[in-house]
């Protein structure tokens, strides 16, 4: 017999409610068409022409949270994993969807190596102040 005493075991936790696996959410993509790769520090921006994410049928209640977090503040891809308690792959592929749905965009940061070296800066400063 199990512990709740009835004769049948629960894999879940009644007062979570229904559980959704993260595969499900993303209809088991690991990505979606035309991502790149996303990184953590990505700034998700909503488009001004989003008002009303609801309104399309084709987005799920997640795709809906991510416009809704990044209308008024932009929000980078983990800012959105933790508010939304998502795993971080489950937010890439649905933040891919809303791009591709031009729902959102996607501000990514300059790779290390596209930065200007920092010796080329402090020369710079040195001959700006040699003026």
């Amino acid at each position: 017999m199990s512990a709740d005493g009835q004769g049948r075991s629960h894999w879940f936790d009644d007062d979570a409610g229904p559980v959704v696996r993260p595969y499900a959410m993303t209809r088991g993509r690991t990505s979606s068409q035309g991502q790149h790769r996303l990184d953590l520090i990505a700034v998700v921006v909503a488009e001004p022409h989003a008002d009303d994410p609801e309104g399309d049928h084709m987005l799920s209640p997640e795709h809906v949270d991510i416009v809704e977090l990044c209308r008024d503040i932009p929000q980078s891809v983990a800012e959105l994993a933790a508010e939304l308690d998502l795993p971080i792959g489950v937010v890439r592929v649905l933040v891919g969807d809303l791009v591709d749905a031009e729902f959102v965009h996607v501000n990514r940061p300059v790779p290390p190596a596209e930065l200007p070296d920092e010796s080329i800066l402090r020369d710079v400063i040195n001959g700006l102040r040699a003026l």
